[in-house]
């Protein structure tokens, strides 16, 4: 087999070794879990507090295992995040240096009908590669909103790197993202192998941009010419929905 020209980190993290948390682990993972949420700057936000969690396959990367979490609170909004930890060494009685992170969306699955998948994202880690580029590392957790899907890739420009079966309408990815001008992409697929859907983790702005002049046209709204710059052009950019850090769409 000759050389490959994308040369990038792929299958780096170990696919789900347990079923989804359920009595007393899933109660510890709460308890971290809550802990999380108690730290959230909601800037004067009042999101009530969650209700039952639901937690995602876990998928262990770089010695720590990530199990993801979404919950929707009283006052009706997302919390998605996740507790992480590390598998105890010699003489353990079990996982140990736990850690937790939270953060919350007003932005939910039904007020987008035009959302084939609900993801979820953030970055845990950075890859080198060639000439010094970077990939961020990026845990992703998801939910079909269309039935029949089975198995959930991330791809960057259609090339998998990294997969994970579909296990009670929930899956969980690592993969790199942002590597060269590739930008990560989750395809979801049916079990005989045919695509049933594709999200970015990114919206497009030009996108964002012609829906806003379309409602100002309908309003009949005119924007006077001083007001647009000679020289302004629409990007060609994509750009998270969420912070950097991690978000949801």
């Amino acid at each position: 087999m000759p050389p490959t020209d994308r040369f990038v980190i792929s299958f780096a993290a170990e696919p789900p070794q347990d079923a989804l948390p359920y009595g007393r682990w899933a109660g510890t993972l709460r308890e971290w879990f809550l802990g999380a949420f108690a730290e959230i700057d909601t800037e004067g936000e009042e999101i009530g507090r969650p209700g039952e969690i639901k937690w995602f396959p876990d998928r262990s990367y770089a010695g720590r295992t990530y199990v993801p979490a979404v919950a929707r609170t009283d006052a009706d909004y997302e919390v998605f995040g996740y507790v992480s930890f590390a598998e105890g060494g010699e003489g353990s009685s079990g996982p140990d240096d736990f850690a937790a992170w939270a953060d919350f969306t007003s932005e939910l699955a039904e007020s987008n009908p035009d959302w084939k998948l609900d993801l979820n994202d953030d970055v845990i880690g950075v890859w080198r590669g060639e000439e010094g580029k970077q990939a961020k590392i990026t845990l992703v957790w998801g939910v079909p909103m269309i039935p029949g899907g089975a198995v959930a890739t991330g791809e960057l420009a259609n090339l998998a790197v990294d997969q994970c079966e579909v296990v009670e309408e929930r899956f969980t990815l690592v993969a790199p993202d942002d590597y060269r001008g590739d930008f990560l992409e989750v395809k979801l697929w049916g079990r005989r192998g045919d695509l049933l859907a594709s999200e970015s983790l990114y919206i497009d702005e030009d996108e964002d941009d012609e829906g806003e002049g379309d409602e100002d046209a309908e309003a009949g709204d005119e924007v006077p010419d001083d007001d647009v710059p000679e020289d302004d052009a629409p990007g060609d950019g994509a750009a998270r929905e969420a912070d950097e850090s991690g978000g949801a769409r």
